[in-house]
């Protein structure tokens, strides 16, 4: 019976609630909401595309547990941040402190050399920008075309949107650092991607090529040139060629859509290959890689004209199946951080 006791006692449970267990219940009916959106996404979906499953009871809990991590991610980047403030006040801090105790003489002498150090690392980025807007000016004239087709929107989760962006960041990013830069464009991009890509500092200023319309307009007159990688070609890539325009599907779709990227060319009527991954190594499971993997294979292929070495650079050590001599071979890369990559995205 719901008496006047009982409404007190839940209203002071709701009131008294941890702030971390009001996030969850939060955080819980985003991810309804979430799951809705992919059954109505789904249901939207156009007549040529046959539509997907629904999202089954472990794809729900995998939906969950995503949306649980990016909770706790955000929690952490804002305590990093909070961090890393103060830290540059204690440094702050520190650096009076050491000029306090210093004489007239010695506190200017001090200071002129902290600035010439300042004055060189700004010298030598101008210089590391500079060489880098070269090479991406140089690749946009004459570099091997790569597509990133972003027409798959309407298909994704916002919380998949918003990987697939990231994605977009690390290919700009490693095509920036790369000695042999492709000439990297993005089309079909348009509503919440258009968005996202615009909130990201210094997007306007990128040096690559982006048209809002699908690529299949836009190259038009080279259609027959068009070729679409695809996990789902039988036609295997032994070398890349100038003359090409290699596309990469723009998708996060947790593989929700299989095929979807080779039914797509087949429509089309344009050609369609795979990278000769099987040639080289064991997958441990799928051979679907990330946008930005499959960026930087190409990129590093550009380099040494070697598949082999270009795949044991890029994909991860948990995707191969390998010996155990092979791995004591291999060297462990190091990651950038996401703030790095974001800043010399920035620095065009």
């Amino acid at each position: 019976m719901f008496t006047l006791s009982n409404l007190i006692t839940s209203t002071s449970a709701l009131i008294y609630k941890p702030n971390h267990q009001v996030k969850l219940a939060k955080m819980d009916a985003t991810i309804t909401t979430t799951a809705d959106h992919h059954v109505a996404t789904q249901s939207a979906t156009t007549d040529h595309l046959s539509p997907p499953q629904p999202l089954s009871k472990n794809a729900q809990k995998k939906l969950l547990k995503q949306q649980r991590f990016e909770a706790k991610k955000a929690e952490k980047k804002a305590a990093m941040k909070e961090e890393k403030k103060r830290q540059g006040e204690r440094k702050r801090k520190e650096w009076e402190e050491k000029l306090s105790n210093l004489s007239e003489e010695e506190r200017l002498k001090t200071i002129e050399t902290r600035k010439g150090m300042r004055r060189e690392r700004m010298e030598q980025r101008n210089e590391e920008r500079e060489s880098k807007t070269l090479r991406l000016s140089e690749a946009k004239k004459s570099g091997q075309k790569v597509v990133l087709d972003l027409q798959f929107s309407e298909l994704m989760a916002p919380n998949e949107i918003h990987s697939l962006v990231k994605q977009i960041m690390y290919c700009y990013s490693v095509n920036g650092r790369s000695v042999v830069p492709c000439h990297l464009w993005l089309t079909g991009y348009a509503g919440e991607i258009e968005s996202q890509l615009q909130k990201m500092p210094g997007f306007d200023k990128w040096i690559i090529d982006k048209d809002t319309g699908p690529y299949i307009n836009t190259f038009e007159s080279q259609k027959e040139n068009l070729v679409y990688l695809t996990a789902d070609s039988e036609n295997m890539l032994s070398e890349l060629d100038l003359n090409k325009i290699y596309i990469i599907g723009g998708l996060v779709d947790r593989n929700r859509w299989k095929g979807i990227t080779m039914k797509k060319a087949v429509d089309q009527g344009i050609q369609t290959a795979k990278l000769p991954i099987g040639n080289y190594l064991k997958m441990s499971g799928s051979q679907v890689l990330t946008v930005n993997q499959v960026i930087e294979i190409l990129l590093k292929f550009l380099e040494t004209k070697d598949w082999k070495e270009s795949f044991f650079h890029v994909i991860p050590q948990r995707k191969r199946c390998e010996t155990e001599e092979q791995v004591a071979q291999e060297e462990e890369g190091d990651e950038e951080s996401e703030q790095g990559l974001k800043r010399q995205c920035i620095e065009t």
